[in-house]
């Protein structure tokens, strides 16, 4: 193998675009899948897999992650939900990594949320915990970390995600509590502004494998990434446009520096 593929898509639970109504979108898993599937990519990450249910209630099995798994039969995969919480909104929770290649050393942690009020219909909230979750598999020989996550949107509570960021240097903790290796982190990283990310992952090491195109289709920002460390190089990548989600999907391909 002398490139690898990846594709970072944040599906929110499969609910498709409606330019005129979005948020009244039905959900067509079909067609989530088939977009996956389409990309024949050999390792897929993806948030928002589940919709939250009322009072925090995690269905067990996850239910678009069970067809989803069937779906891609020829795919190892990890799924976990956030930790559970009635105070979850109505939208999409749940992370996992699908790979052509077996996972091994799979682990989650906690990401948690600082309490900042926020008005939503019903009265004033506080946001729920995100999540990070990451394995190792071995593609042409070679070991690699692939991490996922889905970080808090601070621009959704009018809040300055700048004053606050724990929970990116606790991803970035995790990057780098092991011994250097080949390390993929992709998701959807939630930063309106994203210079001020790229700056904060290059730091530690990790480059984006771009930042021009935006990724989500209601407001022009750029918030799915997948950072690399300095053992891969990309070779190709592209912002795809589709009708299963909110967000674009993103693709990178991979080649290991020797």
């Amino acid at each position: 193998m002398n490139t690898f593929k990846v594709l970072q898509f944040n599906m929110q639970f499969g609910q498709t675009w409606d330019e005129v109504h979005p948020d009244h979108a039905p959900v067509d898993l079909d067609l989530t899948i088939a977009e996956i599937r389409g990309r024949n990519a050999d390792v897929v990450l993806l948030q928002e897999m589940e919709q939250a249910r009322p009072r925090g209630v995690q269905p067990d099995p996850p239910p678009n992650y069970t067809r989803l798994r069937k779906a891609l039969d020829d795919y190892d995969s990890y799924f976990s939900y956030p930790k559970a919480d009635p105070r979850e909104l109505p939208f999409g929770i749940g992370l996992a990594i699908f790979s052509k290649t077996p996972l091994r050393e799979a682990l989650r942690r906690d990401l948690p949320s600082p309490p900042i009020e926020f008005e939503f219909p019903g009265g004033k909230r506080t946001p729920t915990d995100r999540l990070l979750i990451g394995a190792k598999t071995t593609l042409g020989g070679r070991e690699l970390r692939i991490f996922n996550t889905h970080l808090l949107a601070f621009f959704m509570l009018q809040a300055n995600g700048e004053e606050h960021l724990c929970q990116r240097k606790l991803v970035l903790k995790e990057l780098n509590s092991s011994p250097p290796g080949a390390t993929l982190a992709g998701g959807d990283f939630n930063v309106s502004r994203h210079e001020p990310l790229l700056r904060q992952f290059a730091d530690a090491g990790y480059k984006t494998v771009q930042a021009d195109k935006v990724t989500w289709r209601r407001r022009p920002y750029v918030l799915d990434h997948i950072f690399y460390s300095q053992q891969l190089r990309p070779v190709r990548h592209a912002v795809e446009p589709t009708r299963a989600s909110d967000h674009h999907l993103l693709l990178a391909e991979f080649e290991f520096v020797d």
